[in-house]
């Protein structure tokens, strides 16, 4: 099949899964709100457990924000309810569309509190400068010195016990983050990663807010 028509599949799939959410039909759950929500540092497991703790009650959409964009529709024109193109509108970058019955307050104040920490990744930027004085590193067992010596690290074997023989910076802060120096800080047990979840907009049958800082109702009709 080529591209494009896969492509065009993809979209009418997405667009019927989120379609179904606004009860096009008499038997189909029905939302009261949609929100578009941004993210930093993903992790997976932890958008998983996150989403399992909300299912009762909300359903959460990842993906392709062009297919979600044609989901809800672009224009005042394609629209699937009344107000919805300007959520499209704001579908950029690393984002998704959370729809819920919950009560807006309570939506708000479970994303404002959310953030779950994890190893940085390689790329990402230290948090702070992290540095091992020359001298024993104790926490390394005598099988760990060869690994260690790989990854940078000026160490050598004294009497079985892992020792630094000089001063080792294994990050500044504000850097990108080494393979080497995501692999130290995974081993010294460091976690530099922030996982959050960030409110941009909410629809609702009777107003749309922006929750983001910098933007406001022009954003959504220049778009």
């Amino acid at each position: 099949m080529p591209n494009d028509a896969i492509e065009d599949e993809e979209k009418r799939e997405g667009a019927q899964r989120v379609d179904r959410e606004f009860d096009k039909g008499s038997n189909r759950k029905k939302y009261n709100s949609v929100y578009v929500f941004t993210f930093e540092n993903m992790r997976n497991l932890k958008f998983k457990e996150f989403r399992e703790q909300l299912k009762s009650s909300s359903r959460f959409f990842l993906g392709s924000n062009k297919v979600m964009q044609v989901s809800l529709g672009r224009s005042v024109a394609d629209e699937i309810r009344p107000g919805l193109h300007k959520i499209s509108k704001l579908l950029r970058g690393d984002s998704g569309l959370y729809l819920t019955n919950l009560p807006k307050e309570e939506v708000q104040r479970l994303f404002n509190e959310y953030e779950e920490y994890d190893f940085a990744r390689t790329g990402s930027t230290a948090t702070e400068k992290v540095e091992l004085k020359e001298g024993p590193l104790d926490q390394f067992t005598h099988e760990m010195e060869p690994f260690l010596r790989k990854q940078g690290m000026p160490v050598r074997l004294n009497k079985g016990v892992v020792e630094l023989v000089s001063d080792f910076v294994v990050c500044e802060e504000g850097k990108p983050l080494s393979p080497e120096s995501a692999r130290i800080l995974r081993l010294l047990g460091i976690k530099m990663a922030s996982f959050r979840l960030h409110l941009v907009c909410r629809w609702g049958p009777e107003e749309f807010e922006i929750y983001k800082e910098g933007l406001d109702d022009s954003d959504v009709e220049s778009a």
